[in-house]
């Protein structure tokens, strides 16, 4: 079968497939927001053992990661959507009619954690890094939408919809479309080998070399013993800190201070709007300028963004901070893959990106229970968010260290 139709590249459908399932589980994941309350208020829970449930459960998805990104290199991108799909049927089932604080740890903790891991970024970036050479940064990119477009579109709809159903409902509600989507996308749109070229125009494609991997040749044992995974990797930390904090305290947060459910969860998904509008800039830019400063410059702002939603007390200063934040708020997750798989190739970039992305859950699983923890403790939400804001002012300063495209890297060296 043609990879192009006319001047369509195939390459796009794998893409737009892998953004809506990026939106579907990063927004499950960082959507817990809405179910928080009802959930501790339904099932006799205190916010500090929610909040440690939600913080396994964040470890969980993570520890998935490195497993997809392996699974998908060794037996197919597709077996691995249809199996952390039926895991996530699975678990939501059990989650829905748990009513123990174990029964719900291994359904909603550890189950649904571990389906939402296997179909997430790290099982879609590694196709998509080996589809597209020329145009990678802004295939990257769009896959972030994914993320942004869960924050934007599931925040809201899981509030209103928990508010007319209840919480149950809802979980059952996105499994069963979860489903209906997932798998005719695993086996009719995703496909793992690219054409010849990839998505170089065809007459470069064969008479132009493969752009050169610096470490291509490096194993994963090589490539962590280089200094720029690891700089990565503690850039994905403190974007999954902060992010996840955002995804689970975020709504709770902005209720303590004194906003009402709707207007929070609308606020948090004003960042998504505009982060989905600023994609399509941010992704010209990541394929045309140094990919390092375009990621310091997203963390930079993002940490300010974090001071500015714990300090808003009035809507107007909430949505302006929701709009300036949203503008870079997307694409550090795309930046980070795609300077992996600049740095070290495509051939071992699933599984560093996934090793990568179980640090990037770490910092959520901390930020889930310091969250509920912190202001238990001590009636404050400003220990959680204000490290969050220190964490990613520190990731924009590593990130300028990061080498440049050009530059090649050796064990030696790192």
């Amino acid at each position: 079968m043609g990879k192009r139709l006319g001047n369509w590249y195939f390459g796009w459908n794998i893409v737009a497939v892998a953004a809506i399932l990026t939106l579907l589980t990063v927004g499950m994941r960082m959507g817990i927001g809405p179910f928080f309350l009802p959930m501790a208020r339904d099932l006799g829970f205190s916010r500090s053992l929610l909040a440690g449930i939600v913080a396994l459960g964040m470890l969980c998805y993570g520890l998935a990661m490195p497993v997809a990104g392996h699974l998908a290199a060794t037996r197919g991108t597709r077996f691995v959507l249809v199996a952390g799909t039926a895991l996530i049927a699975a678990s939501t089932a059990a989650t829905v009619m748990a009513h123990s604080a174990i029964g719900f740890l291994l359904a909603f903790g550890v189950g649904l954690s571990v389906g939402l891991g296997m179909v997430s970024p790290v099982a879609l970036t590694p196709v998509l890094t080996r589809w597209f050479i020329r145009r990678r940064g802004m295939a990257l990119l769009f896959l972030s939408t994914g993320s942004m477009g869960g924050m934007a579109l599931l925040t809201p709809v899981f509030t209103y919809a928990i508010d007319v159903a209840g919480w149950r409902a809802t979980l059952a509600g996105f499994a069963a479309f979860f489903v209906l989507f997932t798998i005719p996308a695993a086996l009719f749109i995703v496909r793992d080998e690219p054409p010849p070229g990839a998505d170089l125009e065809p007459s470069a494609a064969g008479r132009a070399p493969a752009p050169k991997a610096p470490a291509a040749n490096l194993g994963v044992a090589d490539a962590l013993r280089t200094v720029p995974f690891w700089q990565v990797a503690l850039g994905l930390f403190a974007c999954g800190f902060s992010m996840n904090l955002l995804g689970s305290q975020g709504v709770p947060m902005l209720m303590d201070h004194g906003f009402d459910a709707m207007t929070g969860s609308l606020g948090i998904g004003l960042i998504g709007i505009v982060a989905l509008c600023s994609t399509v800039v941010l992704g010209r830019l990541a394929d045309a300028l140094e990919r390092r400063q375009l990621l310091a410059t997203i963390y930079f702002v993002r940490g300010l963004g974090f001071f500015g939603l714990v300090a808003a007390g009035a809507d107007w200063q909430l949505y302006s901070v929701s709009v300036i934040g949203g503008v870079a708020w997307a694409g550090s997750i795309a930046l980070a893959s795609a300077i992996l798989a600049d740095v070290y190739g495509t051939r071992t970039v699933g599984v560093l990106y996934g090793l990568c992305y179980f640090g990037h859950q770490v910092g959520g699983t901390i930020s889930a229970w310091l969250g509920g923890w912190a202001y238990e403790t001590f009636g404050t939400h400003w220990i959680a968010f204000g490290s969050a804001g220190l964490l990613l002012l520190g990731a924009a300063a590593i990130s300028l260290q990061l080498p440049r495209r050009s530059l090649q890297v050796s064990p030696a060296a790192g």
